[in-house]
């Protein structure tokens, strides 16, 4: 079997399937800069799995990590997200079409 090679996309969202992974997004988000101990900490997680979550989120894009001493701090990248964001906003209007089209077939029905 031949090995696919992962769009950008594909990275994007095969980080933000996971929902540790999109916590720490969050936790990023809420306090930018955190250490890799900080975050694992507050998700219960040991370094070497936290340090997983990270990889997988760095390969994708979606953050950065900086070394300085000791400590490693993580930082979100929003580039991976915006083009996530902008690919599911094409959809968006096509859902947006279609829901306003049975809005209009509920309330004429429902009309005296």
């Amino acid at each position: 079997m031949a090995k696919h090679k992962a769009s950008d996309m594909d990275r994007t969202f095969w980080a933000l399937a996971d929902p540790t992974r999109r916590g720490v997004l969050q936790r990023l988000m809420d306090q930018p800069g955190l250490s890799v101990s900080e975050l694992a900490g507050s998700f219960s997680l040991k370094l070497p799995g936290m340090t997983k979550h990270l990889d997988v989120l760095s390969d994708a894009g979606l953050i950065t990590r900086t070394k300085t001493g000791r400590t490693v701090a993580v930082t979100l990248s929003p580039a991976p997200m915006q083009a996530a964001m902008a690919w599911l906003g094409q959809y968006e209007r096509l859902w947006t079409v279609s829901l306003d089209r049975l809005v209009a077939l509920v309330e004429a029905d429902s009309a005296p």
